[in-house]
């Protein structure tokens, strides 16, 4: 493969690029800049010449064409959501922002689809499915800004993948810019289409290294008749995965979401999130988040209390609310949205998006939890996430009164004892938020050498140039 070039461009060059988008959207202010070369935890700042924000297919691919004959590399951008550096130009790459590709282009309710640009927003998509009485399942805590697009380079996850899969399994149909600037027009609606190799999967998760997604036909689904949340108190992790099973066999609908939120955590969210108060009148060790959807209009309450019932005569429920309107529903999940962002003012805090089989929780996070006070005694872990789908966001914050710079520098020493646990378990260091730069060099170590060459002849086969966001992934 080669390499493409390490120098910024030169000024007659990126005003070629510029003439492909207009003036107006090849932005080179600084001040314009800045937001698009921070990610959110503030962990990577980029530097780039220029950033190019197309209004169309073809825009996309003559930016590619270009790029690719000149070996100028880019790094394709949507809403700077990301956690591990995938979106941010770290040796100058121009950036392609998709947010101007941002139409719902079809919504389908017969057909249960509906066929969106990369740059529409995830809650975009998802009040046009509401629009015509259609679920898209899909949900983050950054769906107010993260782009559709986004989330099928990263395959993401959500709170809602218990039910209804994650991304990839969201995606019916895409359309791919390549590195030399041909259309991959793969828009079908189609469930059943055996027609040789299915390329649509291999750029999901990709995180733009194969080619820049403009657009996607997406699944949707009925929208449930009555949803029904539950806050539950319970006594450790090892509860929680019995009650989730449980839930899944006697509950008269189903079990959509299923989080588990350690009590540290917790107190952050209430102490420091905007609005956010306690659901039980006393702390607990552990919790659950619980969300059932029904087509049926009665609903699943009765059920729902009858298996809070059972749970407390079993010792796996200590204290539980029902949401009694929508507005506590939301209130439940607000304090639920906020526990990321409510670790920052508790000073530094190193992450692990780990997936472990469900059964091996408890264990995983009694052994991760011990390792890492060993490790740095006085140090908070603070677990929380998806303990229906094995996705838990194993969380560390600093000793109370530590110095933060020198608590960070641990970062790739604490990941390296989570990971050797997360391994021991079958599980990934990576469950939904991508690779990146962050992981890239796990990667490496941790991936099956056939399936990581595999990689490599993909990525040199459809960027020989090199010039999709280098340096991330592989």
């Amino acid at each position: 493969m080669n390499s493409p070039l390490r120098h910024a461009p030169a000024p007659d060059l990126l005003a070629r690029f510029a003439a492909i988008v207009g003036d107006r959207y090849a932005v080179t202010d600084p001040a314009a800049l800045a937001p698009h070369l921070i990610e959110g935890r503030g962990l990577y700042n980029g530097t780039t010449s220029m950033l190019l924000r197309p209004g169309s297919v073809a825009e996309v691919a003559a930016i590619l064409k270009l790029a690719n004959e000149t070996r100028t590399p880019v790094v394709p951008q949507g809403g700077n959501t990301g956690l591990v550096g995938g979106q941010i130009p770290f040796d100058g790459e121009l950036i392609v922002s998709l947010t101007r590709l941002d139409k719902i282009r079809e919504v389908d309710a017969t057909s249960n689809t509906m066929t969106c640009e990369s740059g529409v927003v995830l809650a975009k998509a998802q009040d046009a499915a509401t629009a015509v009485d259609r679920l898209f399942p899909l949900s983050l805590g950054a769906e107010g800004s993260c782009t559709i697009g986004g989330n099928l380079s990263t395959n993401a996850g959500g709170t809602a993948a218990l039910a209804y899969g994650i991304t990839r399994e969201l995606m019916l149909g895409v359309e791919v810019v390549l590195a030399d600037g041909r259309i991959l027009n793969l828009l079908r609606k189609l469930k059943k289409d055996n027609t040789g190799y299915d390329l649509r999967h291999i750029f999901i998760g990709a995180e733009g290294t194969l080619g820049i997604i403009t657009a996607a036909v997406l699944k949707l689904f009925p929208r449930p008749r009555a949803v029904e949340t539950a806050f539950v108190a319970v006594p450790s992790p090892a509860a929680a995965v019995t009650l989730l099973n449980l839930a899944q066999a006697r509950v008269g609908g189903t079990v959509t979401s299923f989080e588990l939120i350690i009590r540290e955590v917790m107190e952050f969210g209430i102490k420091h999130g905007p609005n956010v108060r306690d659901p039980l009148a006393s702390p607990h060790p552990w919790y659950v988040l619980m969300e059932v959807a029904s087509q049926q209009a009665d609903g699943p309450r009765d059920s729902l209390e009858q298996l809070l019932a059972d749970g407390a005569e079993a010792g796996l429920v200590i204290d539980a609310t029902l949401a009694a309107s929508l507005d506590q529903a939301k209130a439940f999940w607000h304090l639920r949205h906020t526990l990321t962002e409510t670790q920052k003012p508790e000073g530094g805090s190193i992450k692990h998006d780990v997936s472990v089989p469900v059964a091996a929780i408890p264990d995983f996070l009694a052994e991760a939890t011990a390792a890492v006070i060993k490790l740095i005694p006085g140090s908070r872990p603070v677990p929380f996430g998806h303990v229906g789908d094995g996705n838990m966001h194993f969380n560390v914050s600093q000793p109370i009164g530590a110095d933060k710079d020198a608590f960070i520098a641990r970062w790739s020493e604490v990941n390296d004892v989570v990971d050797a646990i997360v391994t021991k378990y079958n599980g990934s260091f990576s469950a939904e938020h991508g690779i990146g730069k962050l992981k890239r060099d796990k990667l490496a170590k941790a991936k099956d050498p056939v399936a990581l060459e595999l990689m490599r002849v993909l990525k040199r086969q459809l960027d020989p140039n090199g010039i999709l966001n280098p340096g991330k992934v592989l």
